[in-house]
């Protein structure tokens, strides 16, 4: 397959986004031990020495990179591409962790990495060519067409539904109803910031795009979509154990992303069904992969994950409401034998 300039760019910026994302959880992972070891007050109990630790701000220096590197990759190569290769960035920080780090590999989680690896190479030989646009209007007319329209409105319906009803009754007992917000709003999130840098990158090739209500139309729906993600984001880690949130919302807001992304920019017209269906099976190679390396990062912390759901019930709220009724107990536990776990290998490693 010929690939074009725009979508070689598109994949070498998505690359390099995994490798600096990937690396800045490790470096920022150091910094935290140092700073614990200074002041001797972890952040996971409420410290904040990590602050003037330059080491984790050299870490968050890293992750600005990759994540600007990952919305320029968006200008340039379609949703269906950039968006699955971020399952890499799990992998560099596997390598590292390793490395770096000491934590150990499992076996498992070493299959997960060729398997995200693999999945990955079939994505981008057969992904989709990026369409040429030639201004932010056109981008305003494919999110305004009815197929999109009828995505977009169910998204939202969707939300309100999980906000309002479900969240309050059940969002802390049920990993789905924090993870569901986050990936339906970051689908969304990414069809605009691929039309906002779309934008951008048409208005420093000399095409003003900035003129144009439609630009920061989008770059209010980026604001609003993101800021919303990342709230329930947090309350959905803060709430389960990582190992679980992680996987679950990797898979929900890949698979919503690539089903609006195809809505609206049509990625799939003018490919063959044999390319869409390798497609589609590297991306679910991809999803095994990245479930094996978190289900197997923390191998002896596995009894986590008994008893989180419960027998379903009749209907679908109480099935939201009641299948996790126990994670949060057993995240405590976990943060508990993560705490005496970390204490032994800063004793053993150093900081």
């Amino acid at each position: 397959m010929v690939f074009s300039k725009d979508n070689v760019t598109g994949i070498i910026l998505a690359l390099l986004s995994s490798v600096f994302i990937g690396a800045s959880f490790i470096i920022k992972k150091k910094g935290l031990r140092r700073a614990a070891v200074v002041s001797g007050v972890r952040a996971g109990v409420g410290g904040y020495s990590y602050l003037v630790e330059p080491l984790w701000w050299i870490g968050m220096i890293t992750m600005i990179v990759g994540e600007i590197a990952n919305f320029v990759a968006y200008a340039f190569a379609p949703a269906v591409l950039v968006t699955p290769l971020g399952a890499l960035s799990i992998i560099v920080s596997a390598v590292l962790a390793q490395i770096i780090l000491k934590e150990k590999l499992h076996p498992l989680g070493i299959l997960g990495c060729v398997l995200c690896i693999a999945g990955s190479v079939v994505i981008v030989i057969h992904a989709p060519q990026e369409r040429p646009i030639s201004s932010v209007k056109e981008i305003w007319y494919m999110a305004t067409q009815k197929a999109f329209l009828l995505y977009m409105g169910s998204v939202i319906v969707l939300v309100f539904i999980l906000v309002f009803y479900f969240a309050p009754q059940c969002g802390h007992s049920n990993v789905l109803v924090f993870t569901g917000i986050c990936s339906f709003m970051g689908s969304l999130s990414v069809m605009s910031v691929k039309a906002l840098g779309t934008s951008l990158k048409l208005t420093v090739e000399g095409k003003n795009q900035l003129i144009y209500p439609e630009t920061w139309c989008f770059m209010f729906v980026v604001a609003v979509c993101v800021v919303t993600q990342m709230n329930y984001l947090n309350k959905a880690l803060d709430t389960f154990n990582t190992a679980v949130v992680s996987p679950i919302y990797y898979v929900m807001f890949t698979t919503l992303t690539i089903v609006a992304s195809v809505i609206m920019f049509k990625d799939w017209d003018g490919q063959n069904v044999g390319s869409i269906i390798s497609g589609i099976c590297g991306f679910i190679v991809v999803l095994s992969g990245t479930i094996l390396l978190h289900v197997t990062k923390d191998v002896e912390r596995s009894s986590s994950f008994r008893g989180n759901y419960t027998p379903s019930s009749p209907t679908l709220s109480t099935r939201l409401c009641n299948s996790n009724g126990d994670s949060r107990k057993h995240e405590e536990e976990d943060e508990s034998c993560s705490e005496e776990a970390d204490s032994r290998r800063q004793a053993y490693y150093g900081p």
